[in-house]
């Protein structure tokens, strides 16, 4: 009789392919995309209300968070990135100083980050009872 918590085909393998590395492709690529968004707010700064708000505070704080996001698209191999991933989420939601475009980029974004840790918990769920079919075709434990 098959516990209720695990598949059918029970707990499965260690797969060949990490599913986590994929995961790790889709948080690099989500910066990069913030990234790229966040510099575009360089451009609503300087155009709405004839340039009021290009202050030197206001484009260094947008540009310094805009790099911050496209250096971390390149660490996403290393432990504790989506910690980080998720501080950098901070500046952005609070950046109303500068202009209200920017904390709209962070609050659109920050949706985004929370349907991508929720595709994240449902698979380290499926891979911990056994649910994933790569768990049980073609396994590095089969060589």
């Amino acid at each position: 009789m098959t516990r209720p918590d695990v598949s059918p085909l029970g707990p499965g393998k260690q797969p060949v392919k990490d599913p986590m590395a994929g995961l790790r492709g889709v948080l690099s690529g989500t910066l990069v995309m913030e990234a790229l968004t966040i510099f575009l707010v360089l451009l609503v700064v300087l155009k709405v209300d004839d340039g009021a708000h290009w202050t030197t505070v206001n484009w260094v704080y947008v540009t310094v968070v805009g790099l911050a996001h496209l250096a971390m698209s390149f660490a996403q191999r290393f432990r504790g990135a989506l910690g980080i991933d998720l501080a950098l989420q901070v500046p952005v939601v609070c950046g109303f100083f500068v202009h209200w475009s920017l904390t709209a980029v962070g609050v659109m974004f920050a949706v985004v980050w929370v349907f991508i840790l929720s595709l994240r918990a449902d698979l380290i769920a499926r891979m911990r009872r056994g649910y994933l079919v790569t768990q049980h075709l073609g396994t590095a434990e089969d060589d």
